[in-house]
C-alpha cells in the first residue's frame, strides 16, 4: 500500500500513457499519446491523478513540469474515439468519465509545489485546461491554444468557463470559449495565457531554467503562496464544476452532442444550420429522429419519434 513517507518511484508505477521522470529536484510527466495527439482516455485521467497524488507526498520534488509526447500537440482534451465508442449511445458513463477528469485536476491544482506546463504543441480543449492549472506556463512558438466545445457539442465548463476571465478578461475569454478560434503562441503571451513563448530547439531550456528558479525558493512559503493565489481558481471551480458534471452528462444525449460526435467522426464540420432549422420550425432539435409523439393506430405502439413514416415495431405506416 502506498504511503506518503515512502512515495513510489517513478520505475515502480506501472503507467502506459505517461511518462514520469525525476531529476534534480524536478519532476516532468510526459502525456504519452502523440499517435492521438495525447488526448485523454479514462486510463490517462486515472494515470494523473495517481502520479500527481504521488508527487505531493514526494519530498525530493521541488517543481512538476506538466507536459506531451512529440512536437504537435501538449494535449487535445477529451478522446473522441473513446466518447462515441463508450459514452454516446450510454450517456450516463460521462458522468463517470468527467468525474476521473475533475479528480485529475483537483490533484494537480493541490500538489503543494510549484507546476510548470510545457507547452510543445497544440493546446486544445481539456488541453488547455490543464494548461491554466498549472502555475506558470511555456510555449513553443509553433503551438496553439483553442477552445473548441460550442463548436463540438460541449461546454468548457471543467476549468476554462471558470478561469479565462480570471486569466484573460471577461471580453477575452468570450472570444475564446465563443468562437472556438486558434490562440497564436504571441496573442497567447499577450493576453496572459502563458509566461513565455520560445522556439521550440529552445524549450527545454527555457522551463528548466525557470524550474530552478522555483528551487531557490523556500518551499513551505511557496506551498503557502500557491494555496493563497490559487484562490481564484478554486472558488469559481468549486462552485460550478459538480454541476457542469452533470449538465454535460444530461446534454450528451442530445441531438447536438450525437451530430458532433457524428462529424468528427466522418471529419467534417457539424450542420449548424440543420440544427437552427430544427429549433425554428418548432421541430425538435433534441432528439435524432425527433421527439417521441407518435403512436401506432395498428398495434398500439407508443413514443414512436415524430419523423418515422412507419412503425418500429410492426412496420405499418404511420399517420
Amino acid at each position: 500500500m502506498d504511503h506518503f513517507l515512502n512515495p513510489p518511484q517513478p520505475e515502480e508505477m506501472d503507467l502506459q500513457n505517461l511518462k514520469y521522470e525525476k531529476k534534480d529536484g524536478i519532476a516532468t510527466i510526459t502525456i504519452n499519446r502523440p499517435e492521438v495527439y495525447n488526448c485523454l482516455n479514462f486510463r490517462t485521467l486515472k494515470e494523473m491523478t495517481r502520479v500527481f497524488e504521488v508527487l505531493s507526498w514526494d519530498d525530493e520534488v521541488g517543481v512538476v513540469v506538466l507536459t506531451g509526447a512529440g512536437d504537435k500537440a501538449f494535449c487535445t482534451g477529451a478522446d473522441m474515439k473513446e466518447q462515441n465508442n463508450e459514452i454516446l449511445e450510454r450517456p450516463r458513463n460521462y458522468w463517470k468519465w468527467m468525474g476521473q477528469f475533475i479528480d485529475a485536476h483537483k490533484k494537480l491544482l493541490d500538489i503543494g509545489k510549484p507546476t510548470i506546463a510545457r507547452l510543445n504543441g497544440i493546446t486544445v480543449g481539456g488541453g488547455n485546461e490543464f494548461n491554466m492549472n498549472c502555475d506558470l506556463a511555456i510555449m513553443a512558438d509553433h503551438a496553439y491554444i483553442r477552445q473548441v466545445g460550442n463548436s463540438h457539442g460541449s461546454v468548457a465548463a471543467g476549468g476554462a468557463t471558470q478561469w479565462l476571465p480570471v486569466m484573460v478578461g471577461d471580453r477575452r475569454a468570450r472570444e475564446i470559449l465563443w468562437l472556438n478560434e486558434e490562440i497564436s503562441a504571441q496573442k497567447a503571451l499577450e493576453w496572459g495565457l502563458v509566461n513565455q513563448v520560445v522556439p521550440y530547439d529552445q524549450l527545454d531550456e527555457a522551463v528548466n531554467i525557470m524550474a530552478k528558479k522555483l528551487l531557490n525558493k523556500l518551499p513551505e512559503c511557496m506551498r503557502y503562496t500557491k494555496e493563497q493565489t490559487n484562490f481564484w481558481k478554486k472558488m469559481p471551480l468549486d462552485l460550478t464544476v459538480g454541476h457542469a458534471r452533470d449538465w454535460l452528462t444530461v446534454h450528451t444525449a442530445n441531438y447536438e452532442t450525437h451530430e458532433a460526435m457524428r462529424a468528427f467522426s466522418e471529419k467534417r464540420l457539424p450542420d449548424y444550420k440543420m440544427i437552427r432549422d430544427r429549433i425554428s420550425s418548432g421541430d425538435s432539435s433534441e432528439h435524432l429522429w425527433g421527439a417521441p409523439s407518435l403512436d401506432c393506430d395498428t398495434c398500439g405502439a407508443q413514443d414512436i419519434p415524430e419523423h418515422f413514416k412507419h412503425c418500429g415495431v410492426c412496420g405499418s405506416q404511420l399517420n
